[in-house]
């Protein structure tokens, strides 16, 4: 007599939670139905109950990803880092994202925090900068993360750079402090003493 199933391993959320380790373990292109179903000792089929298709399934994975992105307004440049932070927490999470957004599928949570944070520091064509910011955003943090996955496996040329990501922190605040367009105050120049 085979031992009965856990019921647990079967359910929607237990589903996303082993697609999401294994993402991490094995990165998007090997992420299968087929290894996610071996992983919980089911058949593929089973998955099926509970995701339509894999783009479903992926699109929950992007939601999951972006749950943790703050959702008080903070100043832009501080959000699209929570985002960017959000994005690195999975192995070619950035890339994930990126291709649930792109085909529309998903929450629009990333986009959202960033219109908040937009309109709070009074920016003007809110929806519009909060779009161009996310792909920006999205195509960064794809950019450092397959930078990162490159130098992990020595496909990248050496360099004195012991970090592959250097300076790429001050282009990334660079390129959203010009695409949110919110001027701050210049800092107060001291004054000269009588």
């Amino acid at each position: 007599m085979s031992p009965e199933p856990n019921p647990a391993r079967h359910d929607r959320d237990s589903v996303a939670r082993s697609a999401l380790a294994l993402l991490d373990e094995v990165g998007l292109a090997d992420l299968s139905m087929r290894r996610i179903a071996a992983g919980l000792d089911v058949q593929p089929s089973a998955l099926y109950w509970h995701f339509a298709n894999k783009q479903e399934l992926l699109a929950e994975l992007a939601d999951r990803i972006t749950a943790t992105i703050p959702s008080e307004p903070t100043d832009v440049v501080a959000t699209a880092r929570g985002i960017r932070d959000a994005l690195f927490t999975y192995r070619d999470g950035a890339e994930l994202v990126l291709s649930t957004y792109a085909l529309q599928l998903g929450s629009s949570q990333a986009q959202t925090a960033l219109a908040d944070a937009l309109r709070a520091q009074g920016a003007a064509d809110v929806e519009d900068r909060s779009a161009a910011i996310l792909h920006f955003v999205l195509g960064h943090a794809t950019l450092v993360q397959q930078r990162m996955h490159a130098d992990s496996h020595g496909a990248l040329p050496e360099t004195d750079d012991v970090d592959v990501t250097a300076g790429l922190d001050r282009v990334f605040d660079l390129g959203v402090t010009a695409l949110a367009g919110v001027i701050s105050a210049p800092p107060t120049p001291p004054r000269a003493r009588a």
